[in-house]
């Protein structure tokens, strides 16, 4: 059946892709109730900045630029322009939000006003990147590339996904990370 994680160069990635926007969409609307005077916590801030990092980046962003970027240029996709090229920019911004709301947290939990806007500005600044990023990836590159990686190709490529999910990441398992996003997502 088309679609499902396996079936499809990207299918894994579509479905990881889920589970990022909604841990995105639950830290935007924590935003939005500390705009409207309820006060962040910052140890669920800590859990965002974990997940963003090692699940959404180190997991899901490692086996986008380590394996399907790879696999488009193996069939003639350019590297430096286009496509590939505007994505892997986005990732390296979306490292430095990240880095930039890790930075600050602990002395925007001290109190430290200027601290806590760069908390804020980052994690905004993140949230907004990260889901117009999906969007371009699941309804334009992706779709290019089920087309272009097909048949032994994608298989291959599938199966090392599979590796890769068993794979540490900070010595935490893909599955861990998951169920950090399923604790992130029951406190919203």
């Amino acid at each position: 059946m088309p679609n499902q994680p396996t079936d499809t160069a990207t299918g894994l990635l579509r479905t990881e892709h889920q589970l990022i926007l909604a841990v995105a969409n639950s830290l935007s609307a924590k935003l939005a109730a500390e705009g409207a005077g309820i006060a962040l916590d910052y140890d669920d801030l800590a859990r965002y900045i974990t997940f963003f990092r090692l699940f959404a980046d180190a997991c899901h962003h490692g086996k986008e630029e380590d394996m399907l970027f790879p696999g488009l240029e193996a069939q003639g996709m350019p590297h430096d322009v286009g496509p590939i090229a505007v994505m892997l920019a986005e990732h390296d911004q979306g490292r430095s939000l990240v880095r930039m709301m890790a930075e600050a947290l602990d002395d925007a939990r001290s109190g430290d006003p200027q601290a806590s806007g760069d908390l804020r500005a980052g994690a905004v600044g993140f949230v907004d990147l990260i889901v117009a990023h999906i969007g371009k990836e699941d309804h334009v590159l992706f779709n290019m590339a089920d087309e272009m990686i097909v048949g032994p190709d994608c298989r291959d490529l599938c199966a090392r996904y599979d590796e890769t999910c068993g794979r540490r990441y900070d010595g935490q398992t893909k599955e861990e990370l998951e169920r950090l996003a399923e604790e992130i997502l029951g406190r919203t």
